[in-house]
């Protein structure tokens, strides 16, 4: 019997890219696939798109308000209890088989909790053309010799930064090989129900005091302190329309770096040991005196965003305690994931406790 799959996308006028979405969801080859769809009250023609697809949807629903990306998508996924939940943002457009070869990935590891397709970079208004038509995903959008990559998984570096690998780079072949990453990018990453259950946090799988924003990276550092692997399957492809770079952070909305500026120090009270902090306190401290430095003399609208952290502070430091005594990783081999390259570990590596192993190394 085939697994189940819910596919669950939120929306925040999402108009321009959420058709050519959908067209590429009715197209994919797995057969036991569900779409659930939350808007975070949108003002474009989000709305009208929905109901356009109103036979194709299993459940749309429409908020009178924007609840963020994490809570919404925590309905979603609590709304079904399907084998599978690829989340999945809107302005991503997959190749047929995406789903087929991701679930057949997952069915022949049991100790991987998630897996990561390649995403490439896609300018969806270059894909129009002349017609103005939406574009689609076909062998020649765009040219195969010209495809810049936008993901294969994420990373981290020592100094706490987590990175998409390849992400900007001309694919030339050199993601290639079937590995196990740090995590997937939120903008698809296909989940194992069981796993999401044992990193769930009361009713929450994505951090709710995020809003926004590295949930994807804080999702994936709890899941490999419990064991779970996270598997990169490069037939698995597909198009995303980057929109939050570091490059561009300064054309991102102040809401957006806001919620970046304060996740980056909740995901780390929540998931980092006091050996990592230790061994790395230099790179980190010299990061994080820079990037205060910078919020207070040229993006003080981020400044919001400390009382917000304080007010999360109490919950985070409960939840970092609840980890702390379920790890099954040691802080040694987490500590090996922090690299200032894409770090990746071979399928057949033994580099990650099995999830039934006893909890090591909790000390921090």
């Amino acid at each position: 019997m085939s697994k189940r799959v819910l596919v669950s996308i939120v929306t925040y006028n999402s108009g321009k890219y959420l058709r050519s979405c959908l067209r590429s969801l009715q197209k994919q080859t797995y057969p036991a696939l569900t779409v659930r769809l939350w808007d975070n009250a949108s003002s474009d023609e989000c709305v009208e798109i929905i109901s356009q697809y109103a036979d194709f949807l299993d459940v749309a629903h429409f908020s009178n308000k924007n609840i963020g990306f994490c809570a919404a998508h925590n309905r979603l996924i609590d709304s079904t209890d399907a084998d599978y939940v690829l989340v999945l943002n809107p302005d991503v457009v997959l190749e047929r088989r995406h789903l087929e070869i991701l679930v057949a990935a997952l069915d022949g590891d049991e100790t991987a909790g998630s897996a990561t397709g390649k995403l490439w970079r896609w300018n969806l208004d270059e894909g129009r053309g002349k017609t103005g038509a939406d574009p689609e995903f076909n062998e020649t959008t765009p040219d195969p010799a010209a495809r810049i990559l936008d993901t294969t998984g994420i990373y981290f570096t020592p100094n706490q930064r987590h990175l998409d690998r390849g992400s900007g780079q001309l694919d030339k072949g050199q993601y290639e090989r079937r590995e196990y990453v740090f995590g997937a990018s939120g903008a698809a990453a296909l989940y194992r129900r069981s796993m999401l259950e044992d990193v769930r946090a009361g009713t929450e799988y994505f951090d709710e005091a995020f809003f926004a924003y590295r949930e994807d990276a804080d999702l994936a550092w709890r899941a490999q302190w419990l064991g779970w692997r996270c598997l990169y399957v490069p037939e698995a492809q597909g198009f995303h329309v980057r929109q939050v770079l570091p490059e561009r952070r300064k054309l991102v909305s102040r809401e957006v770096n806001m919620h970046s500026f304060k996740n980056r120090f909740l995901m780390r009270v929540k998931n980092m040991d006091v050996r990592t902090y230790a061994r790395f306190f230099l790179p980190i401290t010299v990061r994080d005196l820079a990037a205060i430095a910078y919020v207070l003399l040229r993006e003080r609208s981020s400044l919001a965003g400390i009382p917000l952290f304080l007010r999360a502070l109490p919950r985070t430091w409960e939840l970092r305690a609840a980890l702390r005594n379920h790890r099954r990783t040691s802080s040694r081999e987490m500590r090996r994931w922090f690299s200032s390259s894409p770090a990746a570990r071979p399928v057949s590596s033994g580099f990650i406790g099995t999830r039934t192993g006893p909890a090591t190394d909790r000390a921090g």
